[in-house]
């Protein structure tokens, strides 16, 4: 099994217990970081989210079978409040606890059901160099993302190809696309850039990330760039943990020459992630 493999099924195999990421982490054979994105490019949702949603489903339909002790299911569902449950119960159904149970039925309701596990990924991941990259400078275009608003990114880079000239001090054509700033939600900054010379006259409206000198295993894409997550799925779920490198808590990112024509998506590009020993 790969790590979100191994995650799904600590998590279902767990799931009335106390867990957090760091023993989710632990079981997948990863560190934290790497469970983080390796679970939300496999299944699209952040790891503690799901189990969130998973046992608020369980608990609705509890409710819905007629639970009479709204606490003793909160508890179970690691929350410490009868309040604090119907909080995040709302917030993920739209109704409350005793709505639920009143209607003896969930079939209004967005149930997150377990998932299934696609086994196939990419079987045309070809392997990578390897390559220690000086470190440098990045900005352009930047949103905040996660794991169910990423179809933003490509508005983004249309954002981007508006804006770049605008964008001073710019180094070669280049253009990057940046992962940064990640949380243990799955959330990440994107910036569509290019390399600049410094950041002293980057107008505010512009994201900015120095990219340290690191290590990089780099892949090359060369499938339409819609097909990325299925590449980076690939590397982060099957390469990496095969491989005898760990990821290193740093930007990763896309690098587009003048191959890649953004006007149809075609040409291919590189996935550089970091790596360490």
């Amino acid at each position: 099994m790969n790590p979100a493999q191994r995650a799904l099924w600590y998590i279902e195999s767990h799931l009335a217990e106390p867990m957090t990421l760091d023993e989710i982490a632990a079981v997948a054979g990863v560190s934290r970081f790497h469970l983080v994105r390796a679970f939300a490019a496999a299944t699209g949702l952040p790891a503690m989210r799901y189990v969130r949603a998973r046992r608020l489903t369980e608990a609705a339909r509890s409710l819905a079978n007629g639970a009479p002790d709204i606490l003793s299911l909160a508890l179970e569902a690691d929350y410490g409040s009868h309040e604090a449950f119907t909080r995040a119960f709302r917030d993920q159904f739209g109704t409350t606890p005793e709505a639920v149970r009143t209607a003896t039925s969930t079939g209004h309701l967005n149930l997150q059901e377990p998932i299934l596990m696609d086994s196939t990924i990419s079987d045309t991941l070809a392997a990578p160099r390897f390559e220690t990259a000086k470190a440098f400078l990045v900005a352009g275009p930047t949103e905040r993302i996660s794991c169910d608003n990423g179809a933003i990114i490509p508005g983004l880079w249309q954002r981007f190809h508006q804006e770049v000239a605008d964008i001073p001090a710019r180094v070669g054509n280049v253009a990057y696309g940046v992962c940064c700033n990640g949380d243990d939600a799955g959330n990440f900054d994107y910036i569509a850039g290019v390399e600049i010379a410094d950041f002293s006259d980057l107008p505010r409206r512009f994201g900015r990330v120095r990219i340290p000198e690191q290590r990089y295993a780099v892949f090359t894409h060369t499938d339409h760039v819609a097909s990325v997550r299925r590449t980076v799925n690939t590397i982060w779920n099957q390469w990496l943990p095969a491989s005898r490198l760990k990821a290193a808590d740093a930007p990763s990112f896309e690098r587009y020459d003048e191959k890649f024509d953004p006007a149809t998506g075609n040409g291919g590009f590189e996935i550089w992630i970091p790596v360490r020993e």
